[in-house]
């Protein structure tokens, strides 16, 4: 990643959304009985069935793998739900990003350690294996009907906005929205922690590398304008909400609520 970042200062405005209409117009400000229905999200999110709780133990032997990934997918689930309750997504939808933040790296158990904690460049052969995660996870969890609606998170959170992503190039909005928002919140919690190949960078270099990525024509400009609206009282925050017992969603709840 060609980051050019000389300074911290100046973090910049997020980036307008012009020539780009998004499948949702605006941004629906959450109402009471969304932001209540968080609740419901997380209580469902972990009322799943035998075959479901090895799948998402299988993502969390994912993560457990790189130390650098530590709480990656609770981060992930939390911050993609507050998104999508900010933009007025129903609970069905919700509780996709949900579990799509818990199991969208599982396809990385069929990774070998040699590629997926290489510190330097992976080579041409070794991109070919690592872009495979995305269609491998899909597989894993496409014969579970009830993740029927995490499959396009799971495919999808690598497409890019300007039809240069993996694994099918879909462009603008042939990406499903649910892997859009995933994807922003992805991009971010791996630019601010470290990673074998790179160390945590602060939250306001993490945006402007959005932003560059944004304005490159690599990331929807709707969702990438919400998720700096969003960033200073809820993103920033989610220390507080996956820590505890229910203090998280008391948390999340407070602070979605005072968005209107």
């Amino acid at each position: 990643m060609d980051l050019n970042l000389e300074s911290e200062a100046g973090l910049p405005c997020a980036p307008t959304a012009d020539g780009a209409r998004a499948s949702w117009h605006g941004h629906r400000q959450p109402t009471h009985s969304t932001v209540a229905e968080l609740d419901g999200v997380f209580e469902e999110g972990l009322a799943i069935s035998e075959t479901e709780t090895i799948l998402f133990a299988l993502g969390q032997v994912v993560e457990q793998r790189d130390k650098h990934t530590a709480g990656h997918c609770e981060r992930l689930a939390f911050i993609s739900v507050a998104i999508g309750t900010a933009m007025g997504l129903d609970r069905p939808d919700l509780l996709a990003l949900y579990r799509g933040g818990y199991l969208h790296d599982i396809g990385k158990v069929g990774i070998p350690d040699s590629i997926l904690f290489k510190p330097g460049k992976l080579t041409a052969l070794e991109w070919v294996v690592m872009r495979s995660h995305p269609v491998r996870g899909a597989e894993i969890c496409r014969h579970l009907k009830s993740l029927t609606p995490v499959l396009p998170l799971i495919r999808h959170h690598h497409e890019r906005w300007d039809g240069t992503g993996y694994p099918d190039g879909l462009r603008g909005e042939e990406i499903p929205l649910l892997a859009r928002v995933l994807q922003t919140v992805d991009i971010y919690d791996a630019l601010t922690n470290p990673r074998p190949y790179k160390p945590a960078f602060s939250p306001a270099k993490a945006l402007r590398v959005i932003h560059e990525e944004t304005e490159r024509g690599w990331r929807d400009p709707e969702i990438v304008k919400l998720f700096f609206t969003l960033h200073d009282s809820v993103i920033t925050k989610v220390g507080e909400f996956t820590a505890g017992n229910d203090r998280h969603l008391e948390a999340m709840r407070n602070t979605l609520a005072r968005l209107h």
